[in-house]
């Protein structure tokens, strides 16, 4: 083999594995999932044993009411916790964006609650809103209050808690790590024009910020939509269905109520919702990144 040719082949030789098992690990799953949702199928059978049954699993499921509730708490659950997170972790971020002493070890607080285990995490706040002995009453009523029912009647609101202060850390590391590549540039630019603090902000931080962030809320939201350790652990879904998300309701359709063609189904348009936020944060993203180019070549013309 020529060594012009063995060049040009290097890398796809090297990327072969990686082909391979994306494959093998991906691509097969999602196909088997997308097959097992037109079948009527159940863990007793074997998916080539099983009925095909067309779009019904995916009418059956617009249909159902616990599907559609499951729904609108999966977005309400989604929707607040990553814009609180994304409004704490930026100005967590632009606060802390300087050098004061004891900053190393301040940082490395703020980003415990995201290396504790899922499961670890769903119990601890369990016990702290625990109706008698739990943390939060037990304040409450030391200063003459009435206890809350945080599990009852508060139950999602008290999920969204525990997962803001979990996941805020995520959105802060990286939202700092933004701001500490912005270019100097820019910002000397600013000050020079007689720019204060926040002018700076509004104008130079958070629109060359915006590209890292765009992609920060798009890892938060799709995890957020498949959240589930927690929610298990806190409430299990209840009560009713007030914490039940989507996740959630497709582990309890596949093993519960052994419809592993409706779970298939429920899993699809998960995927389908997330393909599409997706597809819409990248093209964002692409407006925002040619603005932050067109902003950094202005400050480096002023400059």
């Amino acid at each position: 083999m020529k060594a012009a040719t063995l060049n040009r082949m290097t890398p796809y030789i090297f990327m072969a594995p990686a082909a391979v098992i994306m494959v093998v690990a991906l691509l097969y799953p999602l196909l088997y999932m997308a097959y097992g949702s037109f079948r009527d199928w159940d863990p007793s059978q074997k998916l080539g044993e099983t009925e095909f049954v067309g779009f019904k699993n995916y009418i059956t499921l617009i249909n159902d009411p616990n599907f559609l509730e499951s729904l609108t708490v999966t977005l309400t659950f989604a929707v607040s916790v990553v814009s609180i997170e994304m409004l704490l972790g930026v100005g967590l971020a632009l606060l802390l964006d300087r050098n004061i002493r004891g900053m190393s070890v301040l940082r490395t607080l703020f980003i415990l609650p995201m290396m504790i285990a899922p499961v670890v995490v769903g119990l601890m706040w369990r016990y702290m809103y625990h109706p008698t002995v739990g943390t939060f009453n037990r304040v409450l009523k030391s200063l003459g209050l009435d206890g809350v029912d945080w599990l009852g009647q508060h139950a999602l609101l008290s999920v969204i808690i525990a997962d803001i202060w979990q996941w805020t850390p995520f959105i802060f590391i990286l939202s700092l790590a933004a701001l500490q590549s912005l270019p100097q540039s820019a910002l000397e630019a600013a000050r020079i024009d007689g720019a204060n603090g926040w002018q700076q902000i509004w104008h130079i931080k958070l629109p060359l910020m915006m590209p890292v962030l765009i992609v920060t809320c798009l890892l938060r939201l799709i995890d957020a939509f498949k959240v589930l350790e927690v929610i298990l652990v806190m409430t299990e879904g209840g009560p009713g269905l007030s914490t039940e998300i989507l996740a959630l309701r497709i582990s309890r359709t596949a093993t519960e109520f052994r419809e592993l063609g409706v779970a298939a189904a429920m899993s699809n348009y998960l995927l389908l919702m997330l393909l599409i936020l997706t597809a819409a944060m990248f093209a964002y993203n692409k407006i925002t990144e040619a603005r932050a180019a067109r902003l950094r070549a202005a400050a480096e013309e002023d400059v």
